[in-house]
């Protein structure tokens, strides 16, 4: 797996310092990596434990650390898109994370996955850049024996975050 990426937001014109962007060649099919994002114990391997449902309207949550992470699924494409509502009730409930969640699947010239993910709507939150920058850090589809890419923009996420 090619880590292609990072927080792109200047290369597209705008600087959004809410904005998190990730994206991957992946040798695996985009049916594959479908799976791996619609499937509860697929995506509980890299995010957490949860019940998602790739049904536009479905609402599902993630096992979160502190409480439970409500989504609602707003746009689903099989093997092309997949958006949802990312809310996120820290622990101190008076300053709710809402954000969402886009990931964005293309097949590559080799039958493999571009990858991008994208979490917008959470500046100066640090857990929830976190969390996807971790989630991002550790997508694998199964390749095992192989150690899981390390973001480049890892300590940039963290920044943005801060």
């Amino acid at each position: 797996m090619k880590d292609l990426g990072s927080i792109n937001a200047e290369t597209q014109g705008k600087a959004s310092p809410d904005v998190l962007e990730f994206e991957y060649d992946l040798a695996e099919p985009p049916e594959k990596v479908w799976r791996a994002l619609t499937v509860p114990e697929l995506l509980a391997a890299w995010m957490m434990p949860n019940d998602i449902g790739p049904e536009i309207g479905k609402r599902f949550a993630f096992a979160g650390t502190e409480a439970a992470i409500e989504c609602e699924i707003l746009d689903a494409e099989p093997e092309r898109l997949l958006r949802y509502s990312w809310r996120e009730q820290p622990g101190d409930a008076r300053d709710p994370l809402d954000s969402v969640v886009t990931f964005t699947l293309a097949r590559t010239v080799s039958g493999g996955t571009h990858l991008r993910i994208v979490h917008d709507g959470f500046a100066g939150k640090a857990m929830p850049a976190v969390a996807m920058a971790g989630a991002g850090c550790r997508f694998s589809l199964g390749l095992h024996g192989r150690a899981k890419p390390v973001a480049a923009n890892m300590p940039n996420a963290l920044l943005l975050a801060a």
